[in-house]
């Protein structure tokens, strides 16, 4: 038996770009307002099923406006990552969270990826690749410069790492 004491996973140390919570919130209002503009349109149309269309705009508004206050506050307080000499990891999820570790070694591929909303908003996301048949590990919500050093240095640190990355 070692005298070392066993490793402890504890979270990872940072947090996304603040302006994630904005990201975040314009993706749930893109969700959520389709369907609720399409019930109100056919609540004001079609007047036989007014009061049953009425009832289900009431609770999708509610419940999309319940979603688009609480999820971007939600997500910010729980995603975090941090890369060091060894590994990657990223914890993500609302209910179900997933913490994804990626030791350098292992890594194939960084990317960094942005849609237009996030370069909107000066964001990006991080894709690290392993051959885990988990998938990659995704960190998304980074500011855009820090994504493409840490993607410069992942890479490097990877490519330097002995192991199944060489």
């Amino acid at each position: 038996m070692s005298s070392r004491e066993p490793l402890r996973l504890r979270p990872p140390r940072h947090r996304l770009e603040r302006r994630a919570l904005a990201w975040w919130t314009i993706q749930a209002v893109v969700v959520v307002l389709p369907p609720v503009a399409v019930l109100a349109l056919l609540t004001a149309l079609i007047a036989p099923a007014r009061t049953w269309l009425g009832l289900s705009l009431g609770v999708v508004a509610a419940a999309g406006l319940g979603y688009v206050l609480v999820m971007p506050a939600w997500r910010y307080r729980v995603h975090r990552w941090e890369a060091t000499d060894d590994a990657v990891h990223a914890l993500s999820g609302w209910f179900w969270q997933r913490s994804r570790i990626a030791p350098m070694a292992r890594i194939q591929t960084v990317d960094v990826a942005s849609g237009p909303l996030q370069r909107l908003f000066r964001l990006a996301g991080l894709v690290v690749t392993t051959a885990s048949a988990a998938g990659p590990v995704r960190i998304q919500g980074l500011d855009r410069h820090l994504a493409n050093d840490l993607a410069e240095s992942l890479a490097a640190r990877a490519q330097a790492a002995p192991g199944d990355g060489q």
